[in-house]
C-alpha cells in the first residue's frame, strides 16, 4: 500500500477506529502490530516472517551484549548482530548483482536467479544495527520485552522508507500510554496532508518529465534534458520529504513522535550543510556508525578526508549495488572532503563564496542526482553530455504539468527562504479552506495514478 492511495486511506480509517475502541495500551499496540503486518504483507506476506525473525535475533543479541562479562565478549555478540544484518542485505540486495558480475567476468554461461528484494530491508536492518551498536556503546539499555522491540521495528509508518527511528528515540515513548487524542490527531492529519500534497501534486508531476528524459536522454534536446534533471531534483525531494511528512503525521495520529528527516536542503550554502539538512536520520547514522567508527576527525586531516570519502562510498553502496550509486556517493564524499579542507584554511567565507555557494551547491547536487537516477553509467554520461554541450536537434518537450510543479516548488522555497514554514493547522478555519482548495487543485492536476515512493526500492 502506498500512503497516497485510496486503499491506504481506507486502511488507515479502519486502523484508527480499531485503536479508538481498544480498551488498553496492550490492545492498542496489538492492533498496530497486526496492522503493520497487514501493511507490509500487502506486497509480499512471506517477508513478514523476515522482520519478526530478524527482530527476535537482534532482541536476544542486545541482551547478550548487555549481560556479557567482558568487552571482548560484548564485541563478539555485536559482530554477530552486524554480520547477520549485513548478511541479510548481502543475500537479498547484492547477491544477484555479485553472481552476475562473477559470471560476466569469467564468461560463465549460467542462469543467475533473481532474488526478490524485501521492501525497506535497508531501513530496518540499519535500524536493528543501530540498536545493538548503541547497547554495545552503553548509550542505551536494551528492553527486556520482545514485544516492545518487535513493535518498534515493525511500526508501519516508518517501516518501508524511514525515517530511521533509533531505539533511543522511540523506545522511551513505549513507557507511556497512547490513546487517540484530538490534538495529536489534528496535528498528525495536518502533517499527513502536507506530505500528501507534496507527493501527489508536485513529485508525481515532476516524475512525468524526469522519467521520460532519463529513459532516453539521447532523444531529447539539451534544454529538455536540463528540465528533466531539474524535475528529478524536485521529484526526489518532494517525494521523499513528502513520505517523511506523511510518516511523521501518521505516527503523530497514534500518539508517537518521529524525528524530522528534512530541513529544506536545497537552501544549503555548501555541501556539508546540505548533508546536515538532507535525510537527517540516514546522515546522522552514517556519521555516528560509520564515520566515527572509522576514526572520524581524530587521526589527522588526511585520515579525516579518507573517512569522509569512505563513508559516502559506503552510503552509495547502501542504496544499491551499481556503479552509478558508487559514483553518487564518491562525488559527495570528495566534495565533503574538499569543503572541509577549504573550511580549515579559510573558515570565514568571503563575499564570492557566500554568493556562489548556494547555486554551486545545488548544481553539484543535481549532477550527483544524475548518477543516482540513471539506470546505467552510460546513460548518466549521456545526460551530463547534453547538459554540458548545447544540442537543440533533439526533441523539445516542455511538459506543462512539470512546469506547474516547478512553479509551486520554487514558490514554496522562496516562502521558506524568508524564515517561514508551510503548516496545515486544521484548528484554523482559513487553513482548512486552504487545504480543501489545494486538494481540489490536486485532484484536477495530479497524475491519475500515484507512483511508488522512490525510496521504496531501497
Amino acid at each position: 500500500m502506498i500512503f497516497s492511495t485510496p486503499t491506504f486511506l481506507a486502511f488507515l480509517g479502519i486502523v484508527l477506529v480499531a485503536v479508538a475502541v481498544a480498551r488498553s495500551e496492550v490492545q492498542r499496540r496489538a492492533v498496530l502490530f497486526l496492522a503493520s503486518l497487514v501493511f507490509y504483507g500487502w506486497w509480499d506476506w512471506r517477508f513478514c516472517f523476515l522482520i519478526v525473525i530478524a527482530s527476535f535475533v537482534d532482541y536476544k543479541l542486545a541482551l547478550l551484549i548487555q549481560q556479557a562479562p567482558s568487552r571482548p565478549e560484548k564485541r563478539k555478540w555485536l559482530v554477530t548482530s552486524v554480520a547477520m544484518n549485513l548478511g541479510l542485505l548481502a543475500i537479498f540486495k547484492y547477491a544477484t548483482w555479485l553472481m552476475s558480475s562473477i559470471a560476466g567476468a569469467f564468461s560463465l554461461d549460467v542462469e543467475v536467479p533473481e532474488i526478490p528484494l524485501p521492501l525497506g530491508i535497508s531501513f530496518f536492518t540499519f535500524q536493528a544495527m543501530s540498536y545493538t551498536i548503541d547497547v554495545y556503546r552503553e548509550k542505551f539499555n536494551p528492553t527486556h520485552k520482545m514485544s516492545e522491540f518487535t513493535f518498534s521495528m515493525s511500526f508501519f509508518p516508518h517501516l518501508i522508507a524511514g525515517p530511521i527511528v533509533r531505539a533511543s528515540h522511540f523506545m522511551p515513548q513505549l513507557a507511556d500510554e497512547h490513546p487517540l487524542r484530538k490534538d495529536e490527531l489534528i496535528d498528525g492529519l495536518g502533517r499527513f496532508a502536507k506530505g500528501f500534497v507534496k507527493k501527489t501534486l508536485i513529485a508525481d508531476n515532476f516524475a512525468i518529465c524526469a522519467d521520460a528524459v532519463f529513459a532516453d536522454p539521447a532523444f531529447y534536446s539539451s534544454p529538455t534534458v536540463w528540465l528533466g534533471v531539474i524535475a528529478y531534483t524536485g521529484q526526489i525531494y518532494y517525494d521523499f520529504s513528502g513520505y517523511s511528512d506523511m510518516a511523521i503525521g501518521l505516527a503523530r495520529m497514534f500518539g508517537y513522535r518521529f524525528p524530522e528527516n528534512f530541513d529544506h536542503p536545497y537552501l544549503s550554502r555548501n555541501i556539508t550543510e546540505f548533508w546536515r539538512r538532507w535525510h537527517l536520520s540516514l546522515s546522522s547514522c552514517l556519521r555516528d556508525y560509520l564515520y566515527i567508527s572509522l576514526g572520524g576527525n581524530r587521526r589527522g586531516p588526511a585520515r579525516t578526508y579518507f573517512n569522509l570519502l569512505a563513508t559516502m562510498l559506503l552510503g552509495g553502496l547502501w542504496h544499491g549495488a551499481s556503479l552509478t550509486f558508487v559514483m553518487w556517493g564518491g562525488i559527495h564524499g570528495l566534495a565533503l572532503a574538499v569543503h572541509k579542507w577549504m573550511h580549515e584554511r579559510w573558515p570565514a567565507p568571503g563575499m564570492v563564496r557566500r554568493l556562489l555557494g548556494p547555486p554551486f551547491t545545488l548544481l553539484l547536487v543535481m549532477v550527483c542526482w544524475v548518477f543516482f537516477r540513471s539506470t546505467s553509467f552510460a546513460d548518466a554520461l549521456a545526460v551530463l553530455g547534453k547538459m554540458a554541450f548545447v544540442d537543440v536537434d533533439g526533441c523539445a518537450w516542455p511538459h506543462v504539468q512539470s512546469l506547474l510543479a516547478l512553479g509551486l516548488a520554487l514558490g514554496a522555497h522562496v516562502y521558506v527562504a524568508f524564515g517561514r514554514e508551510i503548516v496545515f493547522d486544521l484548528r484554523k478555519p482559513p487553513m482548512v479552506a486552504m487545504l480543501v482548495f489545494v486538494l481540489v487543485i490536486d485532484l484536477l492536476y495530479a497524475p491519475s495514478s500515484s507512483n511508488p515512493f522512490i525510496y521504496f526500492q531501497f
